[in-house]
C-alpha cells in the first residue's frame, strides 16, 4: 500500500468481527448468504447458496484472529476495533452467550497485544444482568464502547438502553450502532439512522457512530452527521459494490461532503472475505486513484485514524478499576 505509508501514525479499522462460527448464528449466515446469492445471480453469476455458504464458512475459521493479524500487518493497519454484536436474545441458534463471546474477545486482546480495541455488545433486554456485564468489559477486560444491533429488534433510543449510555457517558466510550440492510433472519424496522436522534440528544456528551453510513440511508447519515456535534459514521460495507473499480465510489461521494472530522474508515472484516483481502479493499481506499486521492493529507489522517482516536483519547475505560458492578451470571439464551 505505497500511498497509504505517509499515514505516519498508522491506519485504523475501526469495524471488524471475528471470523468464527461461534459469534454469528447460523441463521444469520443462511440468509445473509441466500442475498448474497441472488445478488450474484442477477448480474449472471450463479451460485448456488448452500455452495456459496460452506465457502462463507471455510473463510470463518479465525477464533484467535491470526489471519486477521496477518492481513493487517501486509496492509498497513496497525490497529483494528472488534466488534460484538448480540444476537443471541432475538436468534435462539447462537453457539456461545454473549458473556461466553466476551471472554473469547478477552483472549484475543491479549493475545495480540496492541492490535486490537474491543466494543461489547448487549441486548438491553437482557436487562440489569446485561447491563453489569457490559460495564464490567469496560472496568475488567478492557473494551472500549458499546456496540448496538437495532435489527435484533429494539430501536437505538429504546429508554431500555437509557442506563448503557449513562455508563458510556461515565466511562466516555463511544457507541457504535449498525444501520440500514441486515440478515432476513432479522427485522428491517429499527435500522434507520434517524431513529438514534433522540438519544443523541438526550446524551450529548456520549458520541454515536452509524455503521456502514456510506453505503446506507446516505443522506441521512450524512445529516446526523451534520447537525449532530456527537454522531459520526463509519464507511464499512463500502465493499457491497461488487466489482473493486467501482467499490470505492460511494466513500469517494461521502468524503466530497466536507464531514471528514466525523467519516471513520473501516471494512467489516470478515463480511467479505470472499471478495478480497484488508490489502485489496484498503487500497480501493488509499491508493493513488482510490477514493480518498483528492481529500487533502489532514483529512486523509482523519479519515484513516485521527476521528477513531479522537473518540477513544479521553475514555477511562482502558484503566483497571476494581470498582465496577460484578457479575458472575451468564446470559442464558
Amino acid at each position: 500500500m505505497d500511498d497509504s505509508n505517509h499515514l505516519a501514525a498508522g491506519i485504523i479499522d475501526a469495524h471488524c468481527h471475528i471470523a468464527s462460527g461461534e459469534h454469528i448464528p447460523k441463521s444469520f449466515i443462511a440468509g445473509a448468504t441466500a442475498n448474497m446469492a441472488a445478488a450474484l445471480s442477477a448480474q449472471g453469476v450463479i451460485v448456488n447458496a448452500s455452495k456459496l455458504g460452506k465457502m462463507y464458512e471455510q473463510k470463518m475459521q479465525d477464533p484467535l484472529c491470526d489471519e486477521l493479524v496477518a492481513e493487517m500487518a501486509v496492509a498497513g493497519i496497525s490497529k483494528s476495533i472488534l466488534l460484538i454484536p448480540d444476537f443471541t436474545y432475538a436468534l435462539k441458534d447462537c453457539v456461545l452467550t454473549i458473556e461466553e463471546s466476551f471472554h473469547k474477545h478477552r483472549q484475543v486482546l491479549a493475545r495480540h497485544p496492541g492490535k486490537f480495541e474491543v466494543f461489547g455488545g448487549v441486548d438491553p433486554r437482557w436487562g440489569k444482568d446485561g447491563l453489569a456485564l457490559f460495564e464490567r468489559s469496560l472496568v475488567e477486560f478492557g473494551f472500549r464502547g458499546l456496540k448496538l444491533y437495532p435489527p435484533c429488534g429494539y430501536s437505538p433510543s429504546d429508554p431500555a438502553l437509557f442506563p448503557f449510555y449513562e455508563v458510556c457517558g461515565h466511562h466516555r466510550v463511544p457507541v457504535l450502532l449498525h444501520i440500514g440492510p441486515t440478515s432476513p433472519a432479522l427485522s428491517f424496522s429499527t435500522c434507520n439512522p434517524f431513529l438514534i436522534d433522540n438519544a443523541a440528544k438526550s446524551f450529548s456528551t456520549v458520541n454515536f457512530i452509524l455503521a456502514h453510513g456510506s453505503v446506507s440511508f446516505t443522506e441521512e447519515c450524512a445529516m446526523m452527521c451534520r447537525y449532530r456535534p456527537n454522531v459520526y459514521l463509519d464507511i464499512s460495507a463500502f465493499q457491497s459494490t461488487i466489482t473493486h473499480k467501482k467499490m470505492g465510489d460511494t466513500v469517494k461521494r461521502m468524503l466530497s461532503q466536507g464531514l471528514n472530522h466525523k467519516v471513520i474508515f473501516g471494512t467489516d472484516w470478515p463480511v467479505f472475505r470472499l471478495q478480497g483481502t484488508q490489502q485489496s479493499f484498503l487500497g480501493a481506499i488509499a491508493d493513488e486513484d482510490g477514493a480518498a486521492s483528492e481529500i487533502s493529507d489532514r483529512e486523509r489522517d482523519l479519515f484513516f485514524h485521527g476521528n477513531i482516536e479522537r473518540l477513544l483519547e479521553s475514555s477511562t475505560a482502558a484503566s483497571a478499576a476494581s470498582d465496577s458492578t460484578d457479575s458472575n451470571a451468564t446470559l442464558s439464551r
